[in-house]
């Protein structure tokens, strides 16, 4: 496995502080993130996963802890938007350049606006997904948010 990825570039171009992690990856697990977060020995709430939704027809990226679910109304009141729906893994992978499973909000494809759970700032550092399955990122998660210019909301369900 490679610790070299785009979305580790990105960070480090963003002279973001951050260190690397890999974990046997599952593919057959039910939920990724939460199985992420039992491999790392770390609380899901600390382990924040990377969704690729769309809201009012526009992609946008969010991101929130592994053990909750992502509110649609709250997700597109975070963009000023009335709608939002999930986007289709194909539609996800093309658009970030990463596959399911290893998608991360840093050194995407094409960069999209992005939300950050507000409650996941209060941690001091979180895991986020480096760029391919089975590697996480530690960084503070101002960091991240800065580095992906994301806005803070209230995202979960």
């Amino acid at each position: 496995m490679s610790k070299t990825t785009r979305a580790t570039q990105a960070l480090a171009k963003a002279g973001v502080i951050f260190t690397v992690h890999s974990y046997d990856y599952d593919p057959g697990a039910e939920r990724v993130g939460l199985q992420a977060a039992e491999a790392l020995g770390e609380d899901p709430s600390r382990v924040l996963k990377t969704l690729m939704a769309e809201v009012d027809g526009k992609p946008v990226c969010c991101i929130v802890p592994s053990d909750r679910e992502v509110s649609m109304k709250k997700l597109a009141a975070a963009f000023g938007g009335k709608s939002a729906s999930m986007m289709k893994p194909a539609d996800a992978e093309r658009l970030t350049g990463y596959h399911v499973g290893g998608i991360s909000p840093f050194g995407q494809r094409k960069t999209v606006p992005t939300a950050i759970e507000e409650a996941a700032l209060a941690e001091a550092l979180v895991f986020i997904n480096g760029g391919q399955r089975g590697l996480q990122v530690r960084l503070a998660p101002r960091d991240a948010q800065a580095a992906l210019s994301a806005v803070a909301a209230s995202l979960i369900a």
